[in-house]
């Protein structure tokens, strides 16, 4: 297709939107999808090749939406009105595949808790320390960022921790941290922390079930490895 053709010069079956309403979202290829969400391309270039464009130099559909505003901004033929529409729908997607819709979540081991947060911290740029809150049947009552950078001590203050906790009159926690390199092996410092909040925990009457490393698309769990 000529980068300059528009889309009202494609036959309608052709059109990404005009395909969709007759064949269902499934069928789109993401380029495609993409499109439909940009609405328009540019004076040099129509909004399919743009699309094509954007997808091969973010990484795909994934690196893509990992990407903050001003990063997508960085791209070009994308404006702020078009990075707040992908920004948009990135933020949408990790919501719905965090929160799974509304419904009640359980934890009953630790791959729940992973899948609970794995598409909302594993592409994280920085270190997140989320802490999970469950009522005494490990339904999840709430989350809550509690502290952003590297994961240390002096920076980690148990009470930030059990303020949520007490707060939501939660009966046990699960904390979990992102490690923004990819790779969820503990350091000595991650090991340190979860056992100074293990004891804190102790003597609050609030337990600590886990901590959660999060990686890309894999974790490790400080209970399975005898911490907690």
């Amino acid at each position: 297709m000529n980068n300059a053709m528009k889309l009202k010069d494609l036959p309608q079956n052709e059109r990404p939107r005009e395909r969709l309403l007759k064949y269902g979202p499934e069928v789109l290829s993401n380029t495609e999808l993409l499109a439909i969400i940009l609405r328009t391309g540019t004076a040099k270039e129509n909004v399919i090749n743009l699309s094509s464009r954007v997808l091969g130099e973010s990484g795909g559909i994934n690196g893509l939406l990992s990407l903050l505003p001003e990063e997508i901004m960085n791209l070009k033929g994308i404006g702020s009105a078009k990075a707040s529409q992908i920004a948009a729908i990135g933020e949408l997607s990790k919501r719905l595949k965090a929160f799974r819709s509304g419904e009640q979540f359980k934890i009953s081991e630790p791959k729940d808790a992973a899948s609970l947060v794995m598409e909302e911290m594993r592409y994280l740029k920085e270190e997140h320390l989320k802490v999970i809150m469950l009522n005494t049947k490990n339904i999840v009552i709430g989350s809550k960022d509690v502290s952003i950078g590297s994961l240390n001590s002096s920076i980690v203050h148990p009470r930030e921790i059990f303020l949520e906790a007490i707060k939501k009159s939660s009966a046990t926690i699960v904390i979990c941290h992102n490690h923004p390199s990819g790779d969820p092996t503990p350091s000595a410092e991650d090991i340190n922390v979860t056992k100074r909040i293990k004891e804190c925990g102790k003597l609050l009457g609030i337990e600590l079930l886990d901590h959660i490393i999060i990686g890309n698309g894999i974790y490790i769990s400080l209970k399975d490895k005898n911490v907690v």
